[in-house]
């Protein structure tokens, strides 16, 4: 049975082939495992240490997660899944949703403030000067 945040066994299936290759050397864990504790932190968007001890030690998900992004594994990994989903029809290219949102204080919006006027009025009076006769 696949946990909520795991990997499904056709999700495995086309993902793992993007895997490098273990190198020689010291045992290291499944990449199942630790490409399933990747995506639990990343759907949670909790700390690395705060992911669950089933899926490995976290420096070790977090040491494989940067080596991963830095090699480029993920970048292969959603293209192999935009062709595959592409050749399903799945995807509409045509769509294309953005959104920026920056708040600010009302007062930095050029809101009014209470009880101000909406511009300055000027009165003009005549003058007593030498030019007024």
């Amino acid at each position: 049975m696949v946990r909520r945040h795991e990997l499904t066994d056709v999700e495995w299936e086309v993902l793992s082939r993007m895997l490098p290759q273990a190198s020689s050397g010291r045992p290291r864990l499944d990449d199942r495992v630790v490409l399933n504790g990747i995506v639990w932190k990343l759907r949670t968007g909790t700390a690395w240490r705060d992911v669950p001890a089933r899926y490995g030690p976290w420096p070790s998900l977090y040491t494989r997660f940067r080596r991963w992004a830095l090699d480029g594994t993920f970048t292969r990994m959603l293209a192999a899944v935009q062709v595959e989903a592409d050749a399903a029809g799945d995807i509409d290219w045509l769509v294309s949703v953005d959104s920026t949102v920056a708040r600010a204080h009302q007062h930095a919006a050029g809101a009014r403030k209470k009880g101000q006027a909406r511009g300055t009025k000027y009165t003009i009076t005549p003058s007593d000067g030498p030019e007024a006769d």
